[in-house]
């Protein structure tokens, strides 16, 4: 991938496929509005793969405002996240009491919130197959999007210091955000939920014909967990690609909350019955907007049957710390 926007040959579609580049008319390669815009962009990645000659966008809005950081001296220009900040950078909710040698389940901070049920259901199956142990931590990856690049870093040397103390030698993902962020920082092996559970045995296949699933922004390019889970789809599998984003992407919602709103609303207007995903934001984010019944691959295929518990979010990702 190219990371010099001065490569664009303005051809136009990252603008076509963007609705944050449409709202301003605006493309990969005007980077002087984009150093303005930095916090408005998604960061889902699609203009990186629709540009025809591969420049990546998505990494090039990252690191303006990892820039714009480091020239604030650490600190956030733009208004709006210190909440985010607060609860992210030195996660509140962290829980490193469970963790163990060998195995351990690294859950995230967005999927407990949303599926607290499924958590300790997945816990306990992989416990009754094999010894692990669980980690309830933030990956990272917020505070790395927002542009504060080194208390990102640190958040990691902290994760690889409890893994190596505790001698883990696997992380398994239940969140492909943190998978893809996480995979070539941590000095353990990183796998997915999914492979794990087809390792062991666990899980049962969808008895739907045909289902339709809304991919998370990370895996759309590679397409790594559609694989992994491969065994637990039916044959006929309809991935949602004309939607960009869940909405909840690049913490852009705080720039753009109307296109943030926007953006799930062509899955409401073609009223699926049931959509599919594999992502706890996602998930979450989806169920608020209505208009479908949203299921997570993983509640399905454990039996949970859990759904997005909404109101209750913060709550659910409040008590992790005392499990």
């Amino acid at each position: 991938m190219i990371l010099d926007a001065s490569k664009c040959i303005h051809c136009g579609k990252c603008t076509k496929s963007c609705i944050f580049l449409r709202k301003y008319d605006i493309d990969i390669g005007n980077t002087g509005r984009l150093e303005e815009l930095a916090y408005h962009c998604f960061l889902c990645g699609k203009c990186s793969r629709v540009c025809p000659i591969k420049i990546d966008g998505r990494e090039i809005i990252l690191d303006i405002r990892k820039k714009r950081v480091k020239k604030n001296r650490g600190k956030i220009d733009e208004k709006g996240y210190k909440l985010l900040i607060k609860e992210k950078e030195k996660y509140l909710f962290q829980n490193y009491r469970h963790i163990q040698k060998g195995s351990v389940l690294f859950p995230g901070c967005n999927f407990p919130s949303s599926y607290p049920k499924t958590t300790q259901l997945v816990y306990k199956m992989l416990n009754e197959k094999q010894e692990t142990g669980i980690v309830f931590d933030c990956c990272g990856k917020p505070i790395e999007e927002i542009g504060k690049s080194r208390e990102a870093e640190r958040i990691i040397q902290k994760i690889n210091f409890h893994f190596l103390e505790a001698e883990v030698t696997e992380a398994i993902m239940v969140c492909p955000n943190c998978y893809y962020f996480l995979r070539n920082k941590l000095e353990v092996k990183v796998v997915s939920i999914y492979e794990k559970l087809r390792e062991l045995g666990i899980g049962k296949k969808l008895e739907e014909e045909e289902i339709h699933i809304f991919q998370p922004c990370p895996d759309r390019a590679a397409g790594e967990w559609l694989q992994h889970m491969a065994a637990f789809l039916p044959k006929k599998v309809d991935l949602l690609e004309d939607v960009q984003c869940c909405g909840m992407g690049g913490c852009a919602g705080v720039r753009e909350p109307e296109l943030a709103k926007g953006l799930p609303q062509s899955i409401k207007e073609k009223k699926y019955k049931d959509i599919y995903t594999y992502c706890g934001t996602c998930g979450g984010n989806l169920t608020r907007t209505g208009g479908s019944n949203v299921h997570h691959i993983l509640a399905e295929i454990t039996g949970s049957k859990e759904e997005a518990d909404i109101k209750k979010s913060l709550l659910n990702r409040a008590k992790t710390k005392f499990k």
